[in-house]
């Protein structure tokens, strides 16, 4: 099995149902179509979705209809929601985050590719991500599968990584002066908190589909245990660079209603800002996750 992702065709969701499935591109990515998430799944149609997730890594529905409260039962359906360390979610809603980029805001929230909150003992399985508003052009999002790009790599690199620790941390997107510090839009807190270092495999397998992926990324790994600060520069920068080759990737286009889903154990990601002068409001939840092994 190579990681990347393979569409044999509609899935059935239910004893009388079905939905219609496109794929994003070669590498990863299912544009889902027949599902209202505003209604209450059945428990195979779940299933069905959660296959397609395990496959597909991303899935996109569109034309959705959705207050917090059912966006966040959707996100129920596949674990215990989180809420996030150094960014307030609503008032209402603790789980849920109001990603809103002002016209005047020069940073995005989720600028540059990483995967989600690693610096998390036991990172997110996924987010869940609903278009609220959006600028008339831009703001597109990036996907890039990490099977795809483990698998991509000569035996002799595969022999390296295996086994390998990175370091991740938050602190350079949370820690003082941090990238995500300078959104105006997107206020942090719990700044002290950034200097922790926690430890993940280089290469993880994934619990449910049992592939392996690289999992560092440059917004959050800083280093590779045992090794000298310049050896371990290196070796992320080339890998850095690999994981998020065109061939590995997708493009999601938003548009008002879009529900994307993603596997954080899976993918990288790259909130596009493309749109200075224009406002972006977008409502994100997420699932809580496991240690990577």
């Amino acid at each position: 099995m190579t990681g990347a992702a393979t569409h044999p065709g509609p899935a059935l969701v239910g004893d009388r149902s079905f939905f219609e499935a496109r794929p994003l591109s070669g590498a990863l990515g299912l544009e889902v179509c027949g599902i209202d998430l505003s209604q209450p799944l059945t428990d195979e149609t779940v299933a069905s979705i959660r296959a397609a997730f395990n496959e597909n890594h991303v899935l996109v529905f569109r034309e959705q209809h959705l207050t917090p409260e059912q966006q966040m039962a959707f996100g129920r359906r596949f674990g215990e929601l989180d809420t996030h360390p150094f960014v307030d979610g609503s008032d209402a809603h603790p789980e849920v985050l109001e990603i809103i980029t002002e016209p005047d805001d020069r940073i995005n929230f989720g600028g540059g590719w990483h995967s989600d909150v690693t610096f998390l003992d036991e990172p997110d399985l996924g987010s869940i991500l609903f278009a609220v508003e959006l600028p008339t052009t831009g703001g597109d999002t990036l996907f890039a599968n990490q099977h795809a790009a483990y698998d991509a790599l000569s035996d002799v690199m595969k022999g390296l990584l295996d086994g390998l620790v990175g370091l991740h941390s938050a602190g350079p997107q949370y820690g003082a002066g941090g990238y995500s510090t300078k959104s105006k839009a997107m206020a942090t807190k719990n700044q002290e908190l950034a200097a922790r270092v926690v430890e993940h495999p280089v290469v993880r397998t994934h619990p449910e589909n049992g592939l392996k992926s690289l999992y560092v990324n440059a917004a959050f790994t800083v280093g590779i245990k045992g090794m000298k600060k310049e050896e371990s520069n290196a070796l992320l920068g080339f890998l850095f660079r690999h994981t998020v080759r065109e061939p590995f990737t997708c493009r999601v286009q938003w548009e008002p209603g879009t529900l994307v889903m993603w596997d954080n154990r899976s993918v990288q990601h790259y909130a596009l800002h493309d749109y200075v002068g224009q406002r972006r409001h977008v409502r994100r939840i997420t699932v809580k996750g496991d240690r990577p092994t």
